[in-house]
């Protein structure tokens, strides 16, 4: 009887191994057809890297202007070949924030040399996953991203000050949003680029201001024809550095 047990325990460990080694040379393979490619953002104002809290000269305005906050959504990542979609990234939501430099880096997980000649995001988040209430990750409303008295996301938040604003300690705050028709904020954006592992995306602030005149226009804080026609303008600054 002993015989028979020790028989049978051999028996079980050897085909234990066996699944350990199938499993080991299936996640192996798994591995071996999956690449990593990265979205690294450069977020710039007047051609340099912007720094938050301190004062950059406003040339549209000729005067001096303080970003004190930049965050936005990118989500929906897909990459196309030719128009054609032939990736989409799943559960694709990431908040982009100019004091967190690593989130300003995106590693995307897709199928090993998959072809593509551009890549399309959203700015902001849709109507669908606003309908589902706040969530968790990066959309998680300790993130400062959600307006709880409506229900819905913020797109991208744009704060500081600036000498022409006439309001408490210079101040101008734009919070955009909205998912509601007719104030869909949500803006979709679609770049030509190589296929490369490493996709270099210049985020230009100074496009922002473009056309604001701040002393009459420096408080968003609500989903509105305002803020449609203020994210329109998100589209504009996104751009691959020229080499």
């Amino acid at each position: 009887m002993n015989s028979l047990n020790n028989t049978a325990a051999i028996n079980l460990l050897k085909l234990k191994y066996c699944c350990f080694i199938v499993w080991l040379i299936s996640s192996f393979n798994s591995a071996a057809q999956q690449q990593s490619i990265s979205i690294q953002s450069k977020l710039l104002y007047a051609k340099q890297v912007l720094k938050l809290n301190q004062w950059l000269y406003n040339s549209p305005h000729t005067d001096s202007i303080m970003l004190t906050n930049v965050q936005f959504y990118l989500s929906k990542i897909e990459l196309l070949n030719n128009g054609k979609i032939v990736w989409q990234e799943p559960n694709s939501y990431h908040l982009l924030s100019a004091d967190d430099s690593n989130s300003l880096r995106i590693q995307l997980s897709t199928p090993a040399n998959i072809p593509f000649t551009s890549i399309r995001f959203h700015i902001g988040i849709d109507s669908v996953t606003n309908y589902a209430g706040a969530q968790g990750g990066d959309l998680d409303p300790t993130k400062g991203m959600y307006w709880t008295w409506q229900n819905g996301y913020i797109n991208c938040k744009l704060e500081g000050k600036s000498t022409q604003c006439n309001t408490r300690y210079n101040e101008f705050t734009f919070h955009i949003g909205g998912y509601l028709f007719p104030d869909n904020a949500l803006q979709t954006v679609n770049i030509p680029c190589n296929n490369t592992n490493t996709v270099d995306l210049n985020i230009d602030i100074t496009k922002w201001f473009d056309g604001i005149d701040l002393s009459k226009q420096n408080h968003v804080m609500s989903p509105g024809q305002e803020a449609v026609l203020l994210a329109n303008k998100l589209v504009t600054l996104f751009s691959i550095p020229q080499k």
